[in-house]
Order: C-alpha cells, then structure tokens, then sequence
C-alpha cells in the first residue's frame, strides 16, 4: 500500500516543488463503492497491485468513535459520517496530484455522500460493486476479523441509493462472479475510462 498524504497542506506542496492548482486533470481517482461484503478492499486491493495504482482503503479513516459504533452493531449516522467523507474528499484531491490511477474504497451508499467526495473533485469516478443481498450475506457469514456484523447488512441495503442516469460518473460492476473476474471487469472499466 502506498502512504497516502490526506491534509492539503500548501506550504508543504511548494517545499515538495508541487503546483498550488488544485486539479491534475490528466490523473483519475476511483471510488469504490457498495454495501459491506461486496468485496471493495479485495478488489480494489488487487486492481491497484495490477495497475500500479495507489489505494487507500477509507475504512482507516474512520475515527475511533465510528469504529467503537459498528464494533457494537449500531449503525453509523450521517452525523459520525460528515468528517469521514471529508477526509476521503481531501485524501482524493491529495491523490490525483501526483498518481495516475487512485482507487479510494468507500462504500458511498448515499448519493449526498458521493456528492461530498465529488466536491472540488471533477476528475473523480465511482466504480460500483453491484450484488444482491444473498451473494453479499454468504460473504458476510464468511469472513473473519472484521468490525462489520452481519446483521448490518439489512440496514446497509436500505440506506442504499443506487446511482441512477443523473450519476453518469458512476461505472457497474456485477460481484456475482469469482474475485478474479471483478478484478478484471474493474480494471477494463478503468482502462475503458482512462481512454476517454
């Protein structure tokens, strides 16, 4: 994993040699999204290995109290969710500055919650796991050592917007296949889009 550099910091960009522009339009970040169990670290873990990307995985920037909530089964509200969202806001525009592929992992259930990522982002996509509840609680049931509990899935589904024809940055990808064939459908969705 590469360290990732989440405060924008000026002072710190010019002693580097950086630009103070905000955006580098010729570099893309990708979000990563879906409810738990739809695979967004696996994938996104692999695609980055693949492409040579940078990656964060948002869940390490939860704060203690957001991670004490899902360790006791209470959902997180969007109150415990605004100075997360920031954080991932202003990891992506540290990202983009100086990577050519960024995958962000996030679940951004919510379309007010991507549209806070999007903020001061344009050059900034959603790649959406897409898979039903039985394939996601299998795998739920199925891992170890995660702060996440199965029962909260019921909850993340229905917290779910799904992106619709008003969120045309937002590419599909369909989970019900082996992790392999996630990773590559991801990766061509990258590919297909760095094209453009």
């Amino acid at each position: 994993m590469l360290p990732i550099t989440v405060t924008r910091n000026n002072s710190l960009l010019h002693q580097w040699g950086l630009p103070l522009s905000t955006t580098n339009l010729d570099h893309h970040v990708y979000v990563l999204m879906g409810v738990s169990g739809s695979g967004k670290s696996a994938v996104a873990s692999e695609v980055a290995h693949q492409l040579h990307a940078a990656f964060l995985d948002g869940d390490f920037l939860h704060p203690r109290s957001n991670i004490t909530k899902m360790a006791s089964g209470e959902p997180l509200n969007d109150d415990d969710r605004k100075p997360w969202l920031q954080a991932l806001n202003d990891a992506a525009f540290a990202m983009q500055r100086t990577n050519k592929v960024s995958l962000i992992v996030c679940s951004a259930l919510k379309k007010h919650y991507r549209d806070q990522l999007r903020d001061g982002n344009p050059n900034l996509s959603f790649i959406y796991l897409k898979g039903d509840f039985d394939v996601i609680e299998g795998r739920l049931k199925a891992r170890k050592g995660h702060f996440f509990k199965t029962q909260m899935l019921v909850t993340q589904f229905e917290a779910l917007q799904e992106p619709g024809a008003d969120e045309p940055d937002v590419l599909v990808v369909d989970i019900d296949q082996p992790l392999e064939g996630v990773v590559a459908s991801t990766i061509e969705v990258i590919t297909k889009g760095s094209a453009k």
